[in-house]
């Protein structure tokens, strides 16, 4: 037991019935992600279930220095596939301590709209793309890619095979897992256009539960690069000239109905989707 891979593997269920759940949120930016583990006494499953919590939010650009305090509320749990066992991944929202959303909270409208009675009827789908780059830490460059230069042209490297074609598969693949075992609704991957870069689709998933389960499928994959040593970007442009963005395509389904959405309405689903 003296290598860090045996204590961070550690099986506590033979130990305690004690759980760890990190909570998750969405940071200032709108894009970076927070987390941070708490102990519980117990498995839980129910969100409504779980305490609050509170962090320092002018850490975060999401509260001023003088007044800090940010209320953390759980709204969904997945399986965490770093530390199994019963612990859990909670996605949460941010709240001032008189319980208004803060600015950044997007979730709590969205949460509004997809309970209206009116809506929950229509049972809306949603099938969200996520594409990303996989880049090299020091160098923002993307993966495969020769440092300061450029691959040879667009056209091999999509859904391709092989080590001179395809970069970051085995990272890929472990997203994929560990998605699956957190419980989310991931339906695929594939390599994209642009070398280095890759895709995942979340989906059908009713409401709001698809954009709980984009931002922990983007979670997922931020640790699983971080343990990698190589930068996730989400950048729609992360490389300028003839090189393919990326973007999170959002398709929609009520009843016979699917329709794909991009460009501005596109942006306004995502706005209301993704907290």
């Amino acid at each position: 037991m003296s290598l860090l891979a045996d204590l961070v593997n550690l099986d506590l269920s033979d130990n305690t019935e004690k759980i760890i759940a990190e909570y998750i949120w969405v940071g200032g930016s709108g894009m970076d992600m927070r987390s941070k583990a708490r102990t519980l006494s117990g498995p839980v499953t129910d969100p409504s279930k779980l305490p609050k919590w509170n962090y320092d939010g002018s850490s975060t650009g999401q509260a001023p220095g003088q007044d800090s305090e940010v209320i953390l509320y759980p709204q969904a749990i997945f399986k965490d596939p770093f530390r199994r066992g019963n612990n859990i991944l909670v996605m949460c929202d941010a709240y001032t301590p008189a319980g208004e959303p803060i600015p950044t909270n997007k979730r709590h409208a969205a949460a509004e709209i997809f309970s209206n009675p009116d809506v929950v009827a229509e049972v809306p789908w949603y099938g969200i793309e996520q594409e990303y780059t996989l880049l090299q830490k020091d160098v923002n460059w993307p993966l495969g890619w020769p440092i300061g230069g450029y691959p040879g042209p667009q056209g091999p490297y999509y859904c391709s095979i092989g080590a001179d074609k395809s970069f970051g598969r085995d990272i890929v693949d472990a997203h994929y897992k560990a998605c699956l075992y957190a419980g989310i609704n991931i339906s695929g991957i594939n390599g994209e256009v642009m070398p280095g870069q890759w895709e995942f689709q979340v989906g059908p998933s009713v409401g709001i539960s698809a954009a709980d389960e984009v931002w922990i499928a983007r979670y997922i994959l931020e640790r699983i690069t971080e343990i990698a040593g190589v930068v996730v970007s989400f950048d729609p442009k992360p490389i300028p000239g003839d090189w393919n963005g990326a973007g999170a395509h959002t398709n929609y389904r009520k009843g016979k109905d699917t329709l794909r959405i991009e460009g501005h309405l596109q942006t306004w689903i995502l706005t209301l989707l993704l907290p």
